[in-house]
């Protein structure tokens, strides 16, 4: 038996074989076989379409490894116990990927002291005199405002002291002193040298009356711990204390023993600042969230936090 090899027609000559809406054109049609430059040209049904390679794969380009370096912020524990953090730290990251934020939520006192001793960066803090003694004292040279909101009284429901019906924040600071000193409620403090701590201070101070210490005053109460810790003893106290608005709304939930006992007051403003350290070991880092910190973007971030949840803004935007 013999066998016949037959060529197969290229693409460029099926193409011209094929005739509109894929007929094969009947002058060329003999036998099955169909004539072409003298040639015999087996053709089966449909069109093979013979010698086209697909298009050579391309392997994607990894996108360039961004190096990143530390950034450390050392703020206070109401922008970390508030959640602003959980927004803020990855809107600035993914503003500038070259840096990497690493929060250290202390006192504003402790913070302060990080500054001088350059183990921050950049510090977040809300004790207006302390951050002026550092930059009097030359260890930065600039503080940016850039949010506020405000501190609160809060006590138990009964409200013992009746600090509800108190003319102003210094008079409901007396009322706390009387009812602590009668035995019927305790106040807690911070005692930890931060902003908050520092804020009840001049509260005492503006009462007229003398400083209360654990030492001497039983009812007064020291945590030396953080806003939130301190709401917790004070609900288990059966006592009073002074905490930031932002931290009061993400927690008072989860302290049914306590509530507002008085509030709005321009005593109790509570504003925040911003300010680099000069010899940090990365105070280019420093200065580029300080920067971003006062821009459109953040401070639109600052403004927006906590409005969904709580109907209000746990800290205003006030970045100059």
């Amino acid at each position: 038996m013999t066998t016949s090899h037959e060529s197969q027609p290229s693409a460029s000559i099926s193409a011209r074989l094929i005739g509109r809406n894929g007929a094969v054109p009947k002058r060329l049609a003999q036998n099955g076989r169909y004539a072409f430059s003298g040639l015999a040209l087996s053709v089966r049904v449909g069109v093979a379409v013979v010698g086209c390679s697909a298009p050579a794969a391309t392997t994607p380009t990894a996108p360039a490894k961004v190096t990143t370096s530390d950034v450390v912020l050392a703020s206070t524990t109401s922008t970390q116990d508030s959640g602003l953090f959980d927004v803020l730290i990855p809107a600035f990251e993914k503003a500038l990927p070259q840096y990497k934020i690493k929060v250290i939520a202390v006192g504003s006192g402790e913070a302060l002291k990080m500054g001088e001793t350059k183990d921050a960066d950049v510090l977040l803090v809300h004790s207006p005199a302390g951050e002026k003694k550092l930059i009097a004292d030359g260890f930065a040279k600039v503080r940016n405002d850039v949010m506020y909101n405000d501190f609160l009284l809060v006590g138990p429901t009964a409200d013992p002291a009746a600090v509800k019906g108190s003319a102003d924040a210094f008079a409901a600071m007396l009322a706390i002193q009387k009812a602590g000193a009668a035995g019927k409620t305790s106040f807690v403090s911070r005692g930890d040298k931060s902003g908050t701590n520092t804020k009840e201070l001049t509260l005492w101070a503006g009462s007229k009356i003398a400083t209360p210490t654990p030492a001497a005053d039983k009812w007064y109460l020291s945590t030396g711990q953080g806003m939130g810790e301190t709401l917790k003893v004070a609900e288990d106290k059966g006592g009073y204390t002074l905490v930031d608005r932002a931290t009061w709304l993400s927690m008072a939930s989860t302290l049914p023993g306590l509530a507002i006992a008085f509030e709005k007051d321009k005593a109790l403003f509570n504003q925040y600042g911003v300010i680099v350290i000069p010899g940090s070991k990365n105070e280019a880092g420093g200065q580029a969230f300080a920067d971003w910190i006062v821009s459109p973007d953040a401070q639109k971030v600052i403004g927006d936090y906590g409005v969904a949840k709580y109907g209000q803004q746990l800290f205003v935007p006030n970045a100059k």
